[in-house]
């Protein structure tokens, strides 16, 4: 049988997603839980890989078994072989056409920026601490110029393995609530690095140090090295995937990070 699950984890400690040798990872510590229950090595696929220090409220991935076991045994029996910051929220038998990866219909990630003079000690690793006063509706507005079938090549990382660097990103909405901002970014599919590399175009052109249409001449230049900075991971969380409604599969609120 084929099952599918809702992931979430802290990606402060972890090496990323992807397996790699003698590297804390999340998909390494989910096939150990997995194979400590199952009695067999299973392979895991996700929706979405996300690197090193990146976090995920809603991963989904789907593995195939012979083990049979109900759906809450399968949560009680991961989490329980699970270390103390990931952990299985949901897991539901799949079709056999299923797949985490192909089937998605797009995917959602939210950048976190806690935009204040001081920095926090409560949240260094899951906000990017930014000090200089950001103005929101600069930043919408730059926004709106990347929404939209692209060449992302200015926002793609170096070792980026997509086929191509054309993309269509749905939406980017950036909102504020007090001394945070959460910028939201949905897209069928993204390049390595691509959200942050958004942000960190977005950012000085909210501090007033870039003019909004740098946005649109970032996009048009498709040269990363004339792009903004990367932001750093801990700002990032992978928050949805969405599926047909055929598989009819949990969702997930994305508190406690939820504007």
């Amino acid at each position: 049988m084929k099952v599918a699950l809702g992931v979430e984890y802290d990606g402060t400690h972890f090496c990323g997603w992807q397996v790699q040798p003698k590297q804390r990872t999340v998909q390494g510590c989910l096939g150990d839980a997995l194979a400590s229950i199952s009695n067999h090595s299973s392979k895991i696929v996700a929706a979405g890989r996300t690197d090193s220090g990146v976090h995920a409220l809603q991963q989904v991935a789907h593995f195939e078994t012979d083990a049979q076991r109900s759906e809450r045994n399968w949560i009680l029996g991961l989490n329980s072989n699970l270390p103390g910051d990931m952990n299985v929220t949901w897991a539901k038998p799949v079709a056999d056409d299923f797949s985490a990866r192909f089937s998605a219909l797009n995917r959602s990630y939210r950048y976190l920026i806690l935009n204040r003079i001081s920095r926090s000690a409560v949240h260094a690793n899951k906000m990017w601490w930014v000090f200089s006063p950001l103005d929101v509706e600069r930043m919408q507005a730059a926004a709106d110029l990347l929404v939209g079938h692209h060449d992302f090549s200015a926002f793609r990382a170096k070792l980026c393995q997509a086929h191509s660097p054309i993309k269509t990103v749905e939406k980017i909405k950036v909102t504020r609530q007090g001394n945070c901002i959460a910028i939201d970014v949905k897209a069928q599919s993204f390049l390595h690095h691509m959200v942050r590399n958004l942000v960190g175009v977005l950012v000085p052109i909210g501090e007033g140090r870039k003019p909004i249409e740098w946005a649109t001449e970032v996009l048009e230049g498709r040269d990363r090295a004339n792009g903004g900075i990367t932001s750093p991971p801990e700002g990032l969380y992978f928050i949805n995937v969405e599926y047909p409604e055929q598989y009819n599969l949990p969702v997930v609120s994305p508190f406690p990070v939820v504007w």
